[in-house]
């Protein structure tokens, strides 16, 4: 297990994406994968209110009500991690009080909790100054209805004037930050992004840990892509660079006896990582990815992967 740095939190390393659920799992779906990872020692679920309003049909909130039905039913709300999102939701867009006050209100009916474990930021507004963004997280940790926030989606440099005034005023910091990293997407975490999460030791929850697919191997052609759901998202990955660090991660993962996705996201861990976020639509794909924290790079296979991504650092 991992701890959130100025939390009693502790998560297993791998953080459980909820955006499948209701797009390509559905209800029955989604309760297989999530009974699985609690199996295997997960205990950390990643949602957000707009989840997944991408699929036909769906106006955002699938995923939380269906995470909702989930802990009802198994009775295990104590024992998992839950956060989700505010800023993203059409219908609830921005970062005002009133705005994040009812989507909070919202999510909490949602999701059948009277509290989120994490509650993001999920895209900056800015319409509304970092200072008071920081007072109305602030206020709702006070209220008791998120025991802490996080960050996604911010700006390094917003980031940056977040934690510097939320310091200078003494209201409540960010307790992590949910950037996009991954082997082919380096440097906007690397260069901006970590030098903040280390000053101000927060841990980092990345998304697209696995840039859409495209870093478990199973797509190297635009052929591989055709009728699959995450086509719209990953055809624009598919690139010769993307592809060598595909290779180099086939040939490790073959020398552990492992999957590509496995040795992608151990990347990430031996980077510092606190957990990233992976998904899975299947049960079967879960194993993959609850691998990861196990599996130990050496220095040599860590180099050999830093350097086929370079492009991308």
């Amino acid at each position: 297990m991992n701890r959130i740095p100025r939390t009693d939190i502790d998560v297993f390393p791998l953080h459980l994406g909820g955006n499948t659920f209701g797009w390509t799992s559905d209800r029955e779906a989604s309760f297989a994968v999530l009974d699985a990872f609690v199996a295997a020692g997960g205990n950390f679920i990643d949602t957000a209110d707009l989840y997944s309003i991408w699929a036909e049909g769906n106006e955002g909130g699938v995923s939380e009500r269906i995470i909702g039905e989930w802990t009802a039913a198994r009775g295990n709300r104590d024992q998992v991690v839950i956060a989700t999102k505010v800023g993203g939701l059409p219908t609830r867009p921005g970062l005002s009080a009133e705005n994040v006050d009812a989507a909070l209100n919202e999510s909490l009916e949602r999701l059948r909790t009277d509290h989120v474990d994490l509650y993001y930021a999920h895209y900056d507004d800015e319409n509304v100054s970092i200072e008071d963004q920081a007072r109305v997280f602030h206020d709702l940790v006070k209220s008791g209805r998120v025991r802490h926030f996080a960050l996604s989606n911010h700006s390094p440099e917003r980031t940056r004037e977040w934690f510097e005034v939320a310091t200078r005023e003494g209201l409540t910091l960010p307790v992590a930050i949910q950037p996009q990293y991954n082997l082919i997407h380096r440097k906007d975490y690397e260069q901006g992004y970590a030098p903040i999460a280390r000053e101000y030791d927060v841990a980092v929850l990345p998304y697209f840990a696995l840039a859409s697919g495209m870093l478990t191997g199973k797509y190297r052609t635009a052929a591989d892509l055709e009728g699959k759901a995450r086509k719209g998202m990953a055809e624009g990955l598919l690139t010769d660079d993307a592809l060598k660090v595909v290779d180099t991660l086939v040939e490790i993962a073959k020398t552990h006896s492992t999957e590509p996705a496995t040795v992608a996201l151990a990347w990430l861990l031996a980077k510092g990582v606190t957990a990233p976020i992976a998904s899975a639509s299947r049960v079967e794909q879960l194993p993959a990815l609850i691998a990861a924290p196990s599996l130990e790079l050496t220095e040599a296979e860590v180099a050999s992967l830093d350097a086929a991504s370079t492009p991308f650092a």
